[in-house]
């Protein structure tokens, strides 16, 4: 599949800002954390939540008709991902007003509700693409682990940096969570990717173009040049840029901020790099991804004279 830039941006941004926004509340109510740094936390939650959403909308050809894509909520997860994200940032809003007021029941009572949304959100938004049966790689339980759990890990490294600028009683705490959301996401999507690597097209050139042959040898995709099929279900690259995004996210996404968080757990600047790097690596990781999948009609256009 072609990888869709805005699609990328928003489930980065929106994942990290849904992990932030757990980490902070978690600390909020299990340890009383400071104001400022509940206000802190559900700001920069509020402001990756409301980048992806922006970002979204590159993906949309009228987006004015935006609010249509809601319609279809009893079938479509992206329908009901369009009602969850504005629901969720709605009450990460009312968390951090009733916080800042000094309201404790009412932003205790806006989180609790805010973290089921939040777990939905990350439920609509992996299945969006898990439900595709006809993409394997993507078919898999697994997708809605990578979404989560990736998710997860990048909100507790920003919170991990926060709580080292804010709150450092909170900022050891914060890196071994990231460290073992860090972890499970790392060993989810080398699962992901074993597994991927095993499958094989359920399809074949012959049943692509209705030809009962052993043996077909294809030397055009039937047309002069390119179009929407050619252009919008295949990346396009070489071998070489897929297994160097492969290799980047393998090494960004949890090795390198592992080194800083286990290390230096009390270093503002030293976590905030750390999610830069693996922020760089959910970009690669994202790529990757939907250059992975094999879309079935890529069997008919896979040469092109």
């Amino acid at each position: 599949m072609k990888p869709a830039w805005s699609v990328i941006l928003f489930t980065t941004l929106a994942g990290a800002g849904q992990g932030l926004f757990l980490a902070v509340f978690g600390a909020d109510l299990l340890f009383h954390a400071e104001k400022q740094f509940i206000l802190a936390g559900a700001a920069i939650s509020l402001f990756l939540l409301g980048a992806g959403l922006a970002a979204s909308f590159f993906h949309l050809g009228h987006p004015e008709r935006a609010w249509r894509s809601a319609a279809m909520w009893r079938t479509s997860w992206l329908s009901r991902e369009v009602i969850a994200l504005p629901l969720f940032m709605g009450l990460v809003f009312l968390y951090s007003i009733f916080s800042w007021i000094g309201y404790r029941q009412g932003a205790l009572l806006a989180g609790a509700v805010a973290v089921p949304v939040c777990i939905a959100l990350f439920v609509c938004t992996g299945m969006i693409y898990a439900c595709l049966k006809f993409l394997q790689e993507w078919h898999s339980p697994l997708t809605l682990l990578n979404f989560a759990a990736l998710g997860c890990a990048s909100g507790l490294t920003i919170a991990a940096a926060l709580g080292a600028w804010l709150h450092p009683p909170l900022a050891r705490p914060y890196a071994a969570a990231a460290l073992i959301a860090g972890a499970l996401a790392y060993l989810g999507r080398i699962a992901a990717l074993a597994r991927n690597k095993g499958l094989r097209p359920k399809s074949t050139l012959a049943t692509a173009i209705g030809v009962k042959h052993p043996k077909i040898v294809q030397i055009a995709q039937g047309a002069m040049g390119g179009s929407f099929n050619t252009r919008e279900f295949f990346h396009g690259r070489t071998r070489e840029v897929v297994r160097a995004a492969r290799w980047t996210f393998l090494a960004l996404v949890f090795p390198v901020p592992a080194v800083p968080l286990l290390l230096f757990p009390q270093s503002f600047v030293l976590l905030a790099a750390a999610f830069a790097a693996q922020y760089a690596g959910l970009l690669a990781e994202r790529w990757y991804f939907f250059a992975e999948a094999r879309h079935p009609q890529n069997l008919y256009y896979q040469a092109i004279a």
